[in-house]
């Protein structure tokens, strides 16, 4: 695992390389709140996917109660958006979004061969950016749309959700009401749940290689 310099400018990344000398797909992991980069970094053999280069950005707030976490923004405490929380949510997807427009120019992958994933808060952020991008499809792990996230204008891509029956940090609930919006908005939706808790099972990983590798084949 390879550690890129950081840059007060750009985000703060980790980037994985494809096993095969030419990478079919570029794969974005967004950790959740209070973790960072690393968090999700040792799943990567066990995603099965030697083929597709992976990029696993840092959060760009410190997190309030952790001195190596990370967050795209924060909550109160009935984990709700207050007025801070939102401006820095402003913030996370703007430069998200520009970064993901950037990688097909230093990846030499286009973004319809780009996946972007994420695991709670990075889920949400999944949704919050990825359904007004032109990208191959996008992965919401125990994650939630944002109340406030507003219809695309324009077609958005597939969207994949697994979340836990148990899961008492983001509940089933949340889950269930993304599908909901989403099939209404007319984007593809592949929802699954799984009896476990805020947590990635094998299963998950196995969603996750299948919704790849079935729709790199389109």
């Amino acid at each position: 695992m390879t550690q890129i310099e950081p840059d007060p400018t750009k985000l703060d990344i980790i980037f994985v390389p494809a096993r095969t000398d030419a990478p079919v797909g570029t794969i974005v992991l967004l950790h959740g709140w209070g973790a960072n980069h690393d968090d999700l970094g040792d799943l990567v053999p066990y995603f099965d996917l030697p083929e597709y280069q992976f990029l696993f950005p840092n959060g760009i707030f410190d997190h309030e109660y952790s001195d190596d976490g990370k967050m795209w923004y924060s909550f109160t405490g009935a984990g709700q958006l207050n007025d801070r929380s939102l401006a820095q949510l402003a913030t996370s997807r703007e430069v998200l979004t520009t970064w993901i427009e950037s990688l097909p120019a230093s990846t030499g992958i286009p973004l319809d061969r780009t996946w972007i994933a994420g695991f709670s808060q990075g889920g949400a952020m999944t949704l919050e950016i990825g359904l007004d991008l032109p990208v191959a499809g996008l992965i919401v792990m125990s994650g939630y749309l944002h109340q406030n996230r507003a219809k695309p204008t324009q077609a958005a891509p597939p969207v994949a959700i697994v979340h836990g029956r148990q899961d008492d940090v983001v509940p089933i609930s949340a889950a269930r009401q993304s599908q909901a919006t989403l099939t209404e908005w007319g984007i593809e939706v592949q929802y699954q749940e799984f009896d476990m808790g805020h947590s990635i099972v094998p299963e998950v990983l196995n969603v996750v290689k299948e919704f790849v590798t079935d729709r790199s084949k389109l």
